[in-house]
């Protein structure tokens, strides 16, 4: 169609992807590995690994800055990553799935999320 809106996104060589979930200034992230030749590790759910894995420096303050700048207090961050190891920003959740993450890689996300809630450090209008 030549009348409608598109995006375009340079397809990564991907060996894995990360999903970060940052709760005010606590980042959580996992390493998901999709069975091979997958692209959208969601289609295939049901048969990831996934691990707990540490921000590379600077994207832990990266992504809690990215939070404040917007006046969100929970983004679910996508990274694809390459072979040797780069973060590939793919996109930011700000009411991303996570609780299937916290039980497969073993993250205390509901806790970050309780937390939050019950100081009430909420960013508000």
């Amino acid at each position: 169609m030549s009348h409608s809106a598109h995006l375009f996104q340079a397809q990564v060589p991907k060996v894995a992807d990360v999903r970060a979930v940052a709760v005010g200034e606590r980042v959580f992230s996992a390493l998901i590995t999709a069975p091979p030749g997958v692209v959208d590790w969601w289609a295939e759910h049901q048969r990831l690994t996934c691990e707990p894995v540490a921000c590379p420096d600077g994207m832990r303050e990266a992504l809690v800055r990215f939070l404040a700048d917007v006046g969100l207090g929970f983004g679910a961050f996508d990274f694809a990553v390459t072979a040797d190891g780069a973060w590939w920003f793919l996109e930011c959740n700000p009411n991303g799935q996570w609780a299937w993450l916290e039980d497969a890689a073993g993250l205390p996300i509901t806790t970050a999320i309780a937390a939050m809630l019950e100081n009430g450090a909420i960013p508000r209008d």
